[in-house]
C-alpha cells in the first residue's frame, strides 16, 4: 500500500526530473522568438514594403477594359501571392459565373489559411512561454525550500536564481512572439482586404466580358 511519504517522494522525483527538459524548451522558445524577429524583418523588406497598390486606380483600369485583366494585375502594386491568385481566376474563361465565384472563394480561403499558418507559430510561442516559465519557477523551489530548512544558503540561492532566470526567459519569448503576431495580423488583414476587393472587381469584369448580367458579389472566407 502506498504511503503519503512514498507518494510525495514520487511526485518530487517526477517534478525534479522535468527541470532540465523545461530549461531546454525555454532555450528553444527563446531561439524561435529570435528567428521570428528575423523573419519578420525579412518579410518587411522583401514583401510588405512592396505592397503599393492604389485600389481606385486599379479598379478604373479593370473596368475600362482597355488593358487585359491579367496585364492590369501583373502591372499593379499587389504582392506576388495576390497576383498569382487573381491571375488564376482569369485563366479559366470556360467557367460559368457561379463556378468562377466558387473558385474565387477557394483562392481566398487558401490565402487566409496560408497567413493563419504563419501566425500560429508565434501564437504558440506566446502561449507556451509563460507556461514553461512558470514550471521553471516552481520546480527549483522544492530543493530551495529543503535547503532553507537545512540552513544551506548556497543551494537556496542557486534554486532561486534558476527560478528567476526561467521566468525571465518564458516572459521574454512570449512578449516577443506576441508582438510579432500582432504586427503580422495587421499586415495580413490588410493583404486580405485588398485581395478580396480586387477579386470582386475581377469577377465583375469577367462577368461583363462574358456578357452576363452583373449581380452583387460578396466573397467571404472564414479565418482558420
Amino acid at each position: 500500500m502506498f504511503t503519503k511519504e512514498y507518494l510525495n517522494q514520487v511526485m518530487y522525483t517526477i517534478a525534479q526530473s522535468l527541470e532540465v527538459p523545461d530549461i531546454v524548451v525555454l532555450l528553444i522558445l527563446i531561439a524561435v522568438s529570435i528567428v521570428l524577429v528575423g523573419t519578420l524583418l525579412a518579410e518587411y523588406f522583401t514583401e510588405h514594403i512592396r505592397l503599393k497598390v492604389k485600389l481606385p486606380q486599379l479598379f478604373d483600369e479593370l473596368n475600362s477594359g482597355e488593358i487585359p485583366t491579367a496585364e492590369c494585375i501583373r502591372n499593379s502594386g499587389l504582392l506576388k501571392r495576390q497576383k498569382q491568385a487573381l491571375i488564376e481566376l482569369t485563366r479559366h474563361p470556360e467557367l460559368t459565373a457561379i463556378m468562377r465565384e466558387a473558385l474565387a472563394v477557394r483562392l481566398i480561403t487558401e490565402e487566409q489559411a496560408h497567413y493563419d499558418q504563419i501566425v500560429k507559430v508565434s501564437d504558440l510561442v506566446a502561449k507556451l512561454g509563460p507556461i514553461f516559465g512558470l514550471l521553471g519557477t516552481l520546480i527549483p523551489l522544492g530543493p530551495g525550500i529543503i535547503a532553507m530548512g537545512q540552513g544551506d544558503t548556497y543551494t537556496l540561492s542557486q534554486s532561486l536564481l534558476t527560478a528567476f532566470d526561467t521566468t525571465i526567459l518564458g516572459l521574454i519569448s512570449a512578449a516577443v512572439a506576441m508582438v510579432v503576431s500582432m504586427i503580422r495580423r495587421g499586415w495580413y488583414d490588410n493583404y486580405m482586404s485588398a485581395l478580396e476587393a480586387v477579386m470582386e472587381s475581377v469577377l465583375e469584369v469577367e462577368k461583363k466580358n462574358a456578357g452576363q448580367a452583373s449581380e452583387p458579389i460578396k466573397i467571404e472566407a472564414e479565418t482558420v
